[in-house]
């Protein structure tokens, strides 16, 4: 299951999103925002973050206007390896090199077919296992 959280800023981008991932056949969990109030992004991409270092969800999926005010906070949770990416490229190496388990994009940045395709580049792409990115990882985590 696939955590999905986003701001006002992130609302149209996080819908389109869901759609897409329904019409994949995965299942996920949207931790808000549910409308396009004003509202403040710590609290909904915290709820994805957590349900992903918790293990109730596999991945995260996170959108704010930039993505980068909701991947600071997704962040700072334990156990989070959250990636903005914009384009399929940093996508793909995110999960490869880092093992990144949360997904961060910017709703006002990318369109919805370029945030479609990241989505199912970083939910398709396996980590690497490749040992030096393994040690990297563990240095990350301490």
């Amino acid at each position: 299951m696939i955590a999905i959280a986003s701001d006002h800023g992130g609302f149209d981008r996080k819908e389109s999103v869901k759609k897409h991932l329904e019409e994949r056949g995965i299942e996920y969990k949207d931790f808000g925002t549910y409308d396009k109030n004003s509202c403040d992004y710590p609290d909904f991409g915290r709820a994805a973050a957590e349900a992903v270092a918790s293990g109730e969800c596999e991945k995260g999926i996170v959108i704010c206007t930039t993505g980068i005010g909701i991947s600071i906070v997704a962040n700072k949770v334990k156990g989070i390896r959250c990636a903005l990416c914009s384009e399929t490229t940093t996508a793909r190496l995110t999960r490869e090199h880092n093992d990144a388990n949360v997904l961060a994009m910017g709703g006002g940045m990318v369109g919805e077919l370029l945030a479609n395709e990241i989505v199912d580049v970083f939910l398709d792409t396996e980590f690497s296992n490749l040992e030096k990115h393994s040690r990297r990882i563990a240095k990350l985590e301490n």
